[in-house]
Protein backbone atom coordinates (compact mmCIF):
# COMPACT_ATOMS: atom_id res chain seq x y z
CA UNK A 1 0.00 0.00 0.00
CA UNK A 2 1.05 3.60 -0.76
CA UNK A 3 -0.01 7.17 0.00
CA UNK A 4 -2.36 8.69 -2.96
CA UNK A 5 -0.02 11.46 -3.24
CA UNK A 6 3.13 9.83 -3.63
CA UNK A 7 4.83 6.39 -5.18
CA UNK A 8 7.19 4.63 -2.47
CA UNK A 9 9.26 6.94 -0.34
CA UNK A 10 13.08 6.45 -1.16
CA UNK A 11 15.68 6.36 1.28
CA UNK A 12 17.49 8.77 -0.76
CA UNK A 13 15.99 10.68 -3.73
CA UNK A 14 19.07 12.15 -6.06
CA UNK A 15 16.30 13.03 -8.81
CA UNK A 16 14.52 14.91 -7.15
CA UNK A 17 18.04 16.58 -5.27
CA UNK A 18 19.08 17.54 -9.18
CA UNK A 19 16.38 19.54 -9.77
CA UNK A 20 17.82 21.79 -7.16
CA UNK A 21 21.26 21.73 -8.93
CA UNK A 22 20.79 20.83 -12.80
CA UNK A 23 21.58 24.28 -14.04
CA UNK A 24 24.86 24.61 -12.61
CA UNK A 25 25.42 20.94 -12.77
CA UNK A 26 25.01 21.43 -16.67
CA UNK A 27 27.09 23.96 -17.10
CA UNK A 28 29.91 22.48 -15.34
CA UNK A 29 29.61 19.44 -17.26
CA UNK A 30 30.08 21.80 -20.54
CA UNK A 31 32.87 22.91 -19.73
CA UNK A 32 34.81 19.77 -19.04
CA UNK A 33 33.59 18.31 -22.45
CA UNK A 34 34.51 21.19 -24.05
CA UNK A 35 38.12 21.35 -22.74
CA UNK A 36 39.03 17.35 -23.35
CA UNK A 37 40.62 17.13 -20.39
CA UNK A 38 39.14 14.24 -18.70
CA UNK A 39 41.36 12.81 -16.17
CA UNK A 40 43.94 14.53 -13.80
CA UNK A 41 42.93 17.73 -14.86
CA UNK A 42 41.98 21.28 -13.52
CA UNK A 43 38.48 20.56 -12.17
CA UNK A 44 40.12 17.83 -10.23
CA UNK A 45 42.96 19.66 -8.84
CA UNK A 46 39.72 22.47 -8.19
CA UNK A 47 38.02 20.04 -6.19
CA UNK A 48 41.15 18.72 -4.27
CA UNK A 49 41.59 22.23 -3.18
CA UNK A 50 38.63 23.20 -2.03
CA UNK A 51 38.03 20.25 -0.95
CA UNK A 52 40.69 20.42 1.38
CA UNK A 53 40.25 23.56 2.59
CA UNK A 54 36.40 22.47 3.42
CA UNK A 55 37.76 19.76 5.55
CA UNK A 56 40.55 21.97 6.84
CA UNK A 57 43.35 19.96 6.65
CA UNK A 58 46.15 21.12 3.89
CA UNK A 59 46.05 18.76 1.39
CA UNK A 60 43.45 16.34 -0.97
CA UNK A 61 43.99 13.82 -3.01
CA UNK A 62 41.52 13.07 -5.31
CA UNK A 63 40.97 9.00 -5.79
CA UNK A 64 38.31 6.50 -7.85
CA UNK A 65 36.12 5.71 -4.70
CA UNK A 66 36.29 5.38 -1.12
CA UNK A 67 37.83 2.08 -0.66
CA UNK A 68 40.84 3.06 -2.86
CA UNK A 69 41.15 6.19 -0.57
CA UNK A 70 41.63 3.53 2.46
CA UNK A 71 43.62 1.28 0.51
CA UNK A 72 45.86 4.35 -0.59
CA UNK A 73 46.00 5.79 2.98
CA UNK A 74 47.27 1.90 4.66
CA UNK A 75 49.95 1.48 1.87
CA UNK A 76 51.36 5.53 2.38
CA UNK A 77 52.32 4.80 6.03
CA UNK A 78 53.67 1.48 4.74
CA UNK A 79 51.28 -0.93 6.04
CA UNK A 80 51.14 -4.39 4.72
CA UNK A 81 52.08 -7.86 5.68
CA UNK A 82 52.99 -9.12 9.58
CA UNK A 83 50.64 -5.46 10.82
CA UNK A 84 47.79 -5.71 12.80
CA UNK A 85 45.37 -2.37 12.18
CA UNK A 86 42.50 -1.94 14.84
CA UNK A 87 38.75 -1.14 13.63
CA UNK A 88 35.09 -1.17 13.99
CA UNK A 89 33.35 -4.78 13.21
CA UNK A 90 30.29 -2.44 12.63
CA UNK A 91 30.66 -0.48 9.93
CA UNK A 92 30.55 -1.79 5.68
CA UNK A 93 32.83 -4.18 4.56
CA UNK A 94 34.97 -1.43 2.66
CA UNK A 95 36.53 -0.28 6.00
CA UNK A 96 38.26 -3.97 6.94
CA UNK A 97 38.49 -5.05 3.15
CA UNK A 98 40.90 -1.96 2.30
CA UNK A 99 43.52 -4.00 5.62
CA UNK A 100 43.38 -7.21 4.35
CA UNK A 101 43.49 -5.85 0.44
CA UNK A 102 47.43 -4.16 1.92
CA UNK A 103 47.95 -7.87 3.33
CA UNK A 104 47.96 -6.65 7.36
CA UNK A 105 45.22 -8.25 9.64
CA UNK A 106 41.94 -6.39 10.71
CA UNK A 107 41.78 -6.55 14.42
CA UNK A 108 38.43 -5.80 15.89
CA UNK A 109 37.11 -3.85 18.84
CA UNK A 110 33.64 -3.81 19.98
CA UNK A 111 31.55 0.06 19.45
CA UNK A 112 29.81 2.54 21.49
CA UNK A 113 26.53 1.22 22.57
CA UNK A 114 24.92 5.05 22.42
CA UNK A 115 26.85 6.22 19.15
CA UNK A 116 28.12 3.30 17.05
CA UNK A 117 31.30 4.20 16.78
CA UNK A 118 34.35 2.21 18.35
CA UNK A 119 34.59 1.92 21.46
CA UNK A 120 38.13 3.45 22.78
CA UNK A 121 38.68 1.21 25.75
CA UNK A 122 38.07 -1.78 23.41
CA UNK A 123 40.60 -0.49 21.35
CA UNK A 124 43.28 0.06 24.12
CA UNK A 125 42.74 -3.50 25.13
CA UNK A 126 43.18 -4.86 21.15
CA UNK A 127 46.37 -3.57 20.76
CA UNK A 128 49.47 -6.23 19.99
CA UNK A 129 52.95 -5.55 19.42
CA UNK A 130 52.12 -5.81 15.93
CA UNK A 131 49.70 -2.98 15.79
CA UNK A 132 50.31 0.23 13.42
CA UNK A 133 47.30 2.31 12.89
CA UNK A 134 43.47 2.52 14.02
CA UNK A 135 41.21 3.01 11.48
CA UNK A 136 38.47 5.11 13.03
CA UNK A 137 34.72 4.94 11.46
CA UNK A 138 32.87 8.31 12.04
CA UNK A 139 29.50 6.12 11.46
CA UNK A 140 26.35 7.64 9.87
CA UNK A 141 27.91 11.00 10.03
CA UNK A 142 28.62 11.02 13.20
CA UNK A 143 32.16 11.84 14.49
CA UNK A 144 34.09 8.97 16.91
CA UNK A 145 35.63 9.60 19.83
CA UNK A 146 38.79 11.41 18.52
CA UNK A 147 40.39 12.82 21.79
CA UNK A 148 40.26 9.96 23.53
CA UNK A 149 42.23 7.68 19.91
CA UNK A 150 44.44 10.31 19.13
CA UNK A 151 45.43 9.89 22.92
CA UNK A 152 45.88 6.42 22.83
CA UNK A 153 47.39 6.79 19.40
CA UNK A 154 50.04 9.04 20.93
CA UNK A 155 50.62 6.76 24.14
CA UNK A 156 51.08 3.65 21.14
CA UNK A 157 52.81 5.34 19.03
CA UNK A 158 50.22 4.33 16.33
CA UNK A 159 48.73 5.85 12.86
CA UNK A 160 45.29 7.54 12.96
CA UNK A 161 43.23 6.94 9.75
CA UNK A 162 39.64 8.70 9.49
CA UNK A 163 36.98 6.96 7.70
CA UNK A 164 34.65 9.74 7.23
CA UNK A 165 33.39 7.73 4.34
CA UNK A 166 30.03 8.90 5.48
CA UNK A 167 30.78 11.96 7.24
CA UNK A 168 32.29 14.83 5.40
CA UNK A 169 31.04 18.34 7.31
CA UNK A 170 30.91 16.26 10.73
CA UNK A 171 32.57 17.65 13.57
CA UNK A 172 34.44 16.76 16.62
CA UNK A 173 35.21 19.86 19.22
CA UNK A 174 34.57 22.19 16.31
CA UNK A 175 37.09 20.57 13.72
CA UNK A 176 36.03 18.65 10.60
CA UNK A 177 36.72 15.00 10.92
CA UNK A 178 39.52 14.22 8.41
CA UNK A 179 41.67 16.52 9.10
CA UNK A 180 42.28 15.31 13.15
CA UNK A 181 43.70 12.00 12.72
CA UNK A 182 47.42 11.26 10.28
CA UNK A 183 44.74 10.88 7.11
CA UNK A 184 41.34 11.28 6.20
CA UNK A 185 39.46 8.87 3.87
CA UNK A 186 35.94 10.27 1.84
CA UNK A 187 33.77 8.56 -0.57
CA UNK A 188 31.44 10.39 -2.80
CA UNK A 189 29.45 7.45 -3.92
CA UNK A 190 26.13 8.98 -5.43
CA UNK A 191 24.20 8.37 -1.82
CA UNK A 192 26.58 10.35 0.43
CA UNK A 193 25.79 13.70 1.97
CA UNK A 194 28.33 15.09 -0.82
CA UNK A 195 28.11 12.16 -3.28
CA UNK A 196 29.09 12.13 -7.09
CA UNK A 197 27.73 10.93 -10.28
CA UNK A 198 29.19 7.58 -10.17
CA UNK A 199 32.23 6.08 -7.88
CA UNK A 200 34.73 9.17 -6.47
CA UNK A 201 36.69 9.33 -3.25
CA UNK A 202 39.46 11.86 -1.28
CA UNK A 203 42.41 11.41 0.74
CA UNK A 204 43.17 14.43 3.14
CA UNK A 205 46.30 14.98 5.38
CA UNK A 206 48.05 17.69 7.11
CA UNK A 207 51.35 16.08 6.44
CA UNK A 208 53.48 16.67 3.19
CA UNK A 209 55.22 13.42 2.94
CA UNK A 210 52.14 11.26 2.64
CA UNK A 211 50.45 13.80 0.48
CA UNK A 212 53.43 13.74 -1.91
CA UNK A 213 53.28 9.89 -1.12
CA UNK A 214 49.65 8.95 -2.59
CA UNK A 215 50.08 11.36 -5.15
CA UNK A 216 52.43 8.64 -6.21
CA UNK A 217 50.44 5.83 -5.67
CA UNK A 218 47.38 6.88 -7.01
CA UNK A 219 48.77 7.12 -10.32
CA UNK A 220 50.82 3.90 -10.71
CA UNK A 221 53.26 5.03 -9.04
CA UNK A 222 54.27 7.78 -10.64
CA UNK A 223 55.06 11.52 -10.97
CA UNK A 224 56.17 11.73 -13.81
CA UNK A 225 55.25 10.28 -17.10
CA UNK A 226 56.38 6.94 -17.49
CA UNK A 227 58.83 7.12 -15.22
CA UNK A 228 57.46 4.84 -11.97
CA UNK A 229 59.49 5.10 -8.40
CA UNK A 230 56.73 2.67 -6.60
CA UNK A 231 54.02 -0.17 -7.69
CA UNK A 232 51.11 2.13 -7.46
CA UNK A 233 47.22 1.94 -8.60
CA UNK A 234 44.79 3.45 -11.23
CA UNK A 235 42.88 5.14 -8.52
CA UNK A 236 42.07 8.91 -10.14
CA UNK A 237 39.58 11.21 -9.67
CA UNK A 238 37.98 12.25 -13.22
CA UNK A 239 37.16 15.45 -14.33
CA UNK A 240 33.30 14.67 -15.05
CA UNK A 241 33.28 13.68 -11.17
CA UNK A 242 35.14 16.16 -9.58
CA UNK A 243 32.71 18.62 -11.82
CA UNK A 244 29.95 17.37 -10.21
CA UNK A 245 31.33 17.51 -6.85
CA UNK A 246 32.38 20.67 -7.24
CA UNK A 247 28.82 22.36 -7.88
CA UNK A 248 27.83 20.08 -5.02
CA UNK A 249 30.29 21.32 -2.66
CA UNK A 250 28.70 24.61 -3.21
CA UNK A 251 25.30 23.09 -1.78
CA UNK A 252 26.80 20.68 1.17
CA UNK A 253 26.19 23.29 4.12
CA UNK A 254 22.81 23.83 2.93
CA UNK A 255 22.06 20.33 1.90
CA UNK A 256 23.02 19.17 5.76
CA UNK A 257 21.08 21.65 7.14
CA UNK A 258 18.27 20.17 5.53
CA UNK A 259 19.37 16.57 7.11
CA UNK A 260 19.72 17.77 10.51
CA UNK A 261 16.70 19.40 10.57
CA UNK A 262 14.77 16.21 9.51
CA UNK A 263 16.93 14.15 11.75
CA UNK A 264 15.51 16.80 14.24
CA UNK A 265 12.05 16.88 13.14
CA UNK A 266 12.12 12.66 13.54
CA UNK A 267 13.50 12.63 17.39
CA UNK A 268 10.89 14.98 18.74
CA UNK A 269 8.15 13.53 16.88
CA UNK A 270 8.87 9.31 17.24
CA UNK A 271 7.74 7.08 19.86
CA UNK A 272 9.38 7.11 22.90
CA UNK A 273 9.90 3.18 22.72
CA UNK A 274 12.17 4.03 20.22
CA UNK A 275 15.75 4.50 20.46
CA UNK A 276 16.75 7.42 18.23
CA UNK A 277 20.10 8.76 17.66
CA UNK A 278 22.26 10.44 20.14
CA UNK A 279 23.03 13.57 20.35
CA UNK A 280 26.55 15.07 21.83
CA UNK A 281 27.66 18.10 22.35
CA UNK A 282 31.35 17.99 21.22
CA UNK A 283 30.51 15.55 18.81
CA UNK A 284 28.16 16.69 15.63
CA UNK A 285 26.16 14.09 13.65
CA UNK A 286 25.66 14.90 10.12
CA UNK A 287 22.99 12.22 9.19
CA UNK A 288 24.05 10.13 6.41
CA UNK A 289 21.65 8.03 7.86
CA UNK A 290 19.08 8.15 10.53
CA UNK A 291 18.79 5.07 12.11
CA UNK A 292 16.96 3.58 15.11
CA UNK A 293 16.42 0.72 17.14
CA UNK A 294 13.70 -2.04 18.96
CA UNK A 295 13.69 -4.92 19.04
CA UNK A 296 10.52 -5.55 16.51
CA UNK A 297 12.92 -3.99 13.95
CA UNK A 298 11.58 -6.41 10.74
CA UNK A 299 8.34 -6.46 11.49
CA UNK A 300 8.65 -2.64 11.58
CA UNK A 301 10.52 -2.99 8.19
CA UNK A 302 7.83 -5.16 6.53
CA UNK A 303 4.64 -2.60 8.02
CA UNK A 304 6.89 0.61 6.30
CA UNK A 305 7.46 -1.22 3.17
CA UNK A 306 3.45 -2.28 3.11
CA UNK A 307 2.80 1.48 3.84
CA UNK A 308 5.14 2.53 0.96
CA UNK A 309 7.88 3.74 2.68
CA UNK A 310 11.84 2.20 2.04
CA UNK A 311 13.56 1.44 4.94
CA UNK A 312 17.50 0.06 5.18
CA UNK A 313 19.47 -2.28 7.87
CA UNK A 314 22.95 -0.76 7.90
CA UNK A 315 24.13 -2.98 8.88
CA UNK A 316 22.94 -7.02 9.66
CA UNK A 317 26.07 -9.15 9.50
CA UNK A 318 29.29 -7.46 11.36
CA UNK A 319 32.04 -7.66 10.16
CA UNK A 320 33.49 -10.10 12.60
CA UNK A 321 30.94 -12.65 11.35
CA UNK A 322 31.39 -12.40 7.58
CA UNK A 323 32.50 -15.21 5.72
CA UNK A 324 35.26 -13.42 4.11
CA UNK A 325 36.97 -12.77 7.56
CA UNK A 326 36.73 -16.59 8.84
CA UNK A 327 40.19 -16.92 8.21
CA UNK A 328 40.14 -14.34 11.39
CA UNK A 329 38.86 -16.64 14.21
CA UNK A 330 36.84 -14.75 15.75
CA UNK A 331 33.14 -15.92 16.42
CA UNK A 332 29.59 -14.93 17.70
CA UNK A 333 29.60 -13.29 21.05
CA UNK A 334 33.26 -11.96 20.30
CA UNK A 335 31.59 -8.25 20.05
CA UNK A 336 28.46 -8.47 21.93
CA UNK A 337 27.29 -4.29 21.68
CA UNK A 338 27.71 -5.28 17.80
CA UNK A 339 26.22 -8.24 17.19
CA UNK A 340 23.19 -6.90 19.14
CA UNK A 341 22.82 -2.98 17.50
CA UNK A 342 23.01 -5.51 14.13
CA UNK A 343 19.91 -7.49 15.23
CA UNK A 344 17.98 -4.18 16.33
CA UNK A 345 19.41 -1.29 13.78
CA UNK A 346 16.48 0.49 10.89
CA UNK A 347 18.00 3.23 8.72
CA UNK A 348 14.63 5.73 7.89
CA UNK A 349 14.56 7.97 4.33
CA UNK A 350 16.65 10.89 5.13
CA UNK A 351 17.60 13.51 2.40
CA UNK A 352 17.96 17.29 1.92
CA UNK A 353 14.50 17.06 -0.19
CA UNK A 354 12.52 15.01 2.40
CA UNK A 355 9.18 17.24 2.56
CA UNK A 356 7.53 17.81 6.06
CA UNK A 357 4.37 15.73 4.58
CA UNK A 358 6.56 12.97 3.73
CA UNK A 359 8.34 12.70 7.13
CA UNK A 360 4.74 13.55 9.18
CA UNK A 361 3.42 10.37 6.82
CA UNK A 362 6.69 7.91 7.91
CA UNK A 363 6.62 9.24 11.37
CA UNK A 364 2.61 8.13 11.90
CA UNK A 365 3.08 4.68 10.63
CA UNK A 366 6.03 4.66 12.84
CA UNK A 367 4.22 5.77 16.15
CA UNK A 368 0.77 3.65 14.96
CA UNK A 369 2.81 0.54 14.44
CA UNK A 370 4.43 0.94 17.46
CA UNK A 371 1.11 1.63 19.46
CA UNK A 372 -0.66 -1.46 17.93
CA UNK A 373 2.72 -4.34 18.88
CA UNK A 374 4.52 -2.12 21.56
Amino acid sequence: MTHPEWNQIPMVDLKEELTLIRTPVLEMMTEVLDSGDYILGEKGKQFEKLAAQYVGASYGIGAANGTDALELSLRALGIGPGDDVITTPFTFFATAEAIAQVGARPVFADIEEDTYNIDPAHVEEAITPNTKAIIVVHLYGKAANMKEITRIAEDYDLFVIEDACQAIGAEYDGKRVGAIGDIGCFSFFPSKNLGAFGDAGLVTTNQEAVFENIMQLRNHGSLEKYHHAAIGMNSRLDEIQAAFLLVKLYYLDIFLHKRKEAANRYTENLHPLLKTPSITRNREHTFHQYCIELDKRDELASALDYNGIDSAIYYPVPLHLQPAFDYLGFKKGDFPIAEKTAERILGLPIHPTLSFQKQDYIIKTINDFLEDNG
